[in-house]
């Protein structure tokens, strides 16, 4: 397998022999605006939820909790809800393809998880004559560079499709316009832009759907006017402030009292914050945007000897063993990571003249206390940072390759 790449610098340190020479992707957007609690930090986070809210969008994400999925539930990386296809035949042609990558970065263990899967996919794809090379650039969380790496590959001008997936929503519009503008396929994934350009936009349901298992949860499991502390990562990602959206609209329709502060994901910071709340007053239930920090925040509770809140975490393996270590009430909400396999199959699909779902949305399916075994005696000897549902297990290096990170 040959992967190009133009670097890789800090994020995957201790999995660089797993990524090999590709790049990474991000998480970051802008300046993350901490918020500390007070009536200031509070209102900047609900500007940046207004510029993203919409109730129609999260009327349509709760409908499709409970829809019928297209294909195979054993691939649910090839899933789909029925909706409007894209016509490829355009694009038919024979031989192995070149595919760009412009990454956002791989500065999480969910990123790195997905990009670990991505590379086996890439693998098969390669053996199998679909693809020739992925050539990968990494934005290191930002959109700066995540502009110029589009740009590169648009004037290099030796890409057969574009796989992007964007830092943040607004900024990288332009930028993938531009490469839709090449007559190039281009493929989206994780986070959206605001164009329909791409030949396809792959997600799984989205932010909305995690906020309301999240927040219907908490407040099935809590009382009228009982505290949460929310943890949110950063504001400016579309996938996290619709989370936040839909949780904060349940909590304030079942009375629950919800207080959020941004925690850039940092462990100690998010410890720092439930420790404050804590000493604060009763803390009832912990929700949190994404996963990656949730066992520092069980441990605020441990130090301060008081009893576990009712918590939402994600399907990361850290949270997951904590969760059966404490038997504390708990959901794993899922932001299904086998979506790093989907964009490179879509290619396959793409340069076959198949068609492809427009919006092509994958199952989103949340790990309960009754599965919670099931995951942990699947994912075994992973490490903690790795994701429950990445869907790899029939990929040529398992389990090595999510291991040896």
């Amino acid at each position: 397998m040959r992967i190009t790449h133009r670097a890789v610098k800090g994020a995957l340190a201790s999995a660089a022999t797993v990524v090999l020479l590709a790049g990474c992707s991000t998480d970051s957007i802008e300046e993350p605006v901490e918020s500390s609690g007070d009536d200031a930090s509070q209102e900047a986070g609900s500007e940046e939820q207004s510029e993203f809210f919409s109730q129609e969008d999260l009327d349509t994400q709760d409908e499709q909790r409970s829809a019928t999925f297209e294909g195979d539930e054993a691939e649910p990386w090839l899933q789909y809800i029925d909706g409007e296809m894209t016509d490829t035949s355009e694009y038919a042609s024979d031989g192995a393809k070149k595919v760009c990558f412009a990454n956002a970065s791989i500065s999480n263990p969910w990123r790195q998880t997905g990009f670990i899967t991505m590379q086996q996919q890439l693998e098969v794809l390669q053996d199998d004559g679909v693809i020739s090379e992925m050539e990968v650039r990494d934005a290191q969380d930002t959109d700066e560079t995540q502009i110029a790496d589009i740009d590169y590959f648009i004037n290099e001008g030796n890409c057969d499709a574009f796989v992007i997936s964007p830092n943040s929503t607004a900024a990288m519009t332009p930028a993938v316009e531009r490469a839709c503008e090449t007559g190039k396929p281009v493929i989206v994934f994780d986070r959206g832009v605001e164009t329909d350009c791409a030949t396809t936009f792959i997600h799984p349901i989205g932010g909305y759907a995690w906020g309301l298992d999240t927040a219907e949860f908490l407040s099935e499991n809590l009382e009228e006017g009982d505290r949460v502390i929310a943890l949110r990562i950063l504001p400016g990602v579309d996938v996290l402030e619709t989370r936040w959206a839909a949780a904060e609209q349940v909590f304030e329709e079942n009375g629950i009292e919800a207080e959020d502060f941004f925690t850039e994901a940092d462990p100690t910071r998010i410890k720092q914050i439930v420790t404050d709340a804590i000493n604060q007053g009763d803390v009832a239930g912990i929700w949190m945007d994404a996963g990656d920090g949730a066992v520092a925040a069980i441990e605020a509770f441990e130090d301060a000897g008081v009893d576990y809140p009712v918590m939402t975490g994600e399907d990361e393996m850290s949270f997951l063993r904590k969760w059966e270590e404490t038997g504390m009430t708990a959901l794993a909400p899922v932001y299904s990571n086998f979506q790093w396999r989907t964009p490179l199959l879509a290619v396959e699909k793409i340069f076959a003249g198949e068609e492809v779902p427009s919006e092509w949305v994958l199952p989103q399916t949340p790990i309960t206390e009754d599965e919670r075994q099931e995951f942990l005696e699947a994912n075994e000897g992973m490490p903690d940072g790795h994701y429950a549902k990445f869907g790899g297990e029939d990929l040529p290096g398992f389990p090595d390759a999510w291991m040896d990170r």
